[in-house]
């Protein structure tokens, strides 16, 4: 079964970071060895990093034209920072995984993984 893990991260987080190189290379090291231990077991499909949410344009639909606005949803509080596309046995492993994520406790580390299934 697919899954897709996708890494929720405040807002603030990306405005207000004052992380130094080495700090964030801790977070980088773990996400590398999750990474090569999910490639190996043949349950990584894709994974990344997302850029800048103040790089973000979001299309939608207004009196039945597409429209296009600058940043995420202006109201939020949290932004969508990454993501895994997985291929598990089932849903305990997707969400096994998911904690070891949010269990690490580096830099930059998130706090809320969402698991969802992805639809065949």
């Amino acid at each position: 079964m697919k899954y897709m893990l996708l890494v929720h991260s405040a807002l603030s987080d990306f405005e207000t970071r004052d992380i130094k190189p080495e700090d964030m290379q801790e977070t980088f090291d773990f996400m590398m060895q999750l990474n090569t231990e999910l490639q190996e077991s043949g349950e990584l499909l894709d994974a990344a990093g997302l850029a800048d949410p103040r790089q973000t344009v979001t299309v939608r639909k207004r009196g039945g034209a597409a429209v296009s606005t600058d940043g995420p949803f202006a109201e939020a509080k949290e932004v969508l920072g990454g993501y895994w596309v997985l291929d598990c046995a089932d849903k305990d492993r997707a969400l096994e995984i998911a904690q070891r994520i949010v269990e690490f406790d580096g830099p930059m580390s998130p706090d809320t993984i969402e698991v969802r299934e992805a639809m065949s």
